[in-house]
C-alpha cells in the first residue's frame, strides 16, 4: 500500500487535486491523506487593508474569520465525502503552521504528491507554475502530479525520454506509483538532432526496460535542434488529455531536457498534468 498526499488550500479548493488523487487511490492499495495547509498568516482578505483602509471593526473583521473557517471546514467536508462515497482508505491532515516548511516534512514521509500548480497559499494569484510551487518542486523529497485547474480524465501517458539516468528514474516511478496500475496507452518521445539516427537513446536497453513495465509503449523521434517547441508542438496534436511523465526539475543539472524551464514551458502553454519525479542522489 502507498501513501498518497493531496495538498489543498481549503479557502481555493482544488477539484483536480480531489479528483486525481482519488482516481489513483482507487486503481491500487493506497492510504489518501488530504493535507490542508491553513496557514495562519493567510486569510481570504487583507487584514491590513481591512483596518487601515476599509476602517473595519474587531467585529467585522471576526465575521470574516469565521466565514473563513467556514470555507475551510467545507473543503475537508468536501475530500472526506468524496473519498467515502469512493470507498478508499484515507484521512485528514490540518495543519495551522506556515505552508510551505509544512509541505515540506510531510511530502518527506509521501510515497506520491499531488498538487495544484497554481497554488499559492496566499491572497496573490500567479501564473502557473507558482514560486510556491517552483519552490517546492526543486526540494520535494518525493514524486509529485502537478494537475492543473480543471479535472479531465487521462487518456495516455507520454514519457519525456533523453537518455539521462534522470529520465529513466520519472518512469521507473510513474510505473511503481500509477502506471502499473492503470490501463493507459503509454508514448516515449524523444527529440534528437536533425542529423542523428532515428533510434531513441540506448535503444536496445530503454526498449528492453520498458518491454518490462509498458510492453505496449510506442516510440517517437521527432527532429530538432531544441527540444522545448518540438515537444510542445508534439503533445498539442495528441487527442485527449496526455499525463506528461519528465525527470529533473532542478536548475544545473546535465539533462538541457529537464532544467527548471522544461515543466515551466509545459505548464505555460498545456494544461496537462505533469508527473515530475528526480533523484537527488
Amino acid at each position: 500500500m502507498i501513501k498518497v498526499l493531496a495538498v489543498f488550500d481549503g479557502l481555493r479548493f482544488s477539484e483536480a487535486t480531489l479528483q486525481h488523487s482519488v482516481q489513483i487511490a482507487k486503481s491500487q492499495p493506497a492510504h489518501l491523506v488530504g493535507l490542508f495547509l491553513e496557514d495562519f498568516t493567510y486569510q481570504s482578505f487583507s487584514r491590513y487593508k481591512a483596518i487601515t483602509r476599509e476602517n473595519l471593526t474587531t467585529k467585522q473583521i471576526a465575521v470574516l474569520e469565521k466565514k473563513d473557517e467556514a470555507t475551510r471546514k467545507a473543503s475537508r467536508e468536501r475530500f472526506m465525502a468524496v473519498c467515502k462515497k469512493a470507498g478508499i482508505e484515507h484521512s485528514i491532515h490540518k495543519e495551522n503552521d506556515v505552508a510551505f516548511p509544512t509541505l515540506m516534512q510531510e511530502a518527506i514521509y509521501a510515497d506520491l504528491v499531488v498538487i495544484d500548480a497554481n497554488e499559492t497559499f496566499s491572497l496573490s494569484k500567479e501564473k502557473a507554475p507558482t514560486e510556491f510551487i517552483r519552490d517546492f518542486l526543486s526540494g520535494s523529497e518525493s514524486p509529485v502530479l502537478l494537475v492543473n485547474k480543471k479535472y479531465t480524465p487521462v487518456t495516455n501517458a507520454v514519457m519525456l525520454f533523453d537518455g539521462e539516468p534522470s529520465s529513466v528514474f520519472a518512469i521507473k516511478q510513474y510505473s511503481y506509483l500509477i502506471g502499473a496500475h492503470q490501463d493507459l496507452n503509454v508514448e516515449v518521445l524523444t527529440v534528437k538532432k536533425e542529423k542523428s539516427t532515428s533510434h531513441v537513446p540506448d535503444n536496445r536497453l530503454m526498449k528492453e526496460f520498458m518491454k518490462r513495465h509498458f510492453p505496449k509503449a510506442v516510440y517517437t523521434v521527432v527532429k530538432g535542434d531544441y527540444a522545448e517547441p518540438k515537444i510542445i508542438e508534439h503533445l498539442k496534436q495528441l487527442p485527449g488529455k496526455p499525463l506528461i511523465v519528465l525527470g529533473a526539475y532542478r536548475r544545473g543539472m546535465v539533462s538541457r531536457w529537464f532544467k527548471q524551464s522544461m515543466a515551466d514551458t509545459l505548464l505555460e502553454h498545456l494544461a496537462f498534468p505533469l508527473f515530475i519525479a528526480h533523484n537527488k542522489a
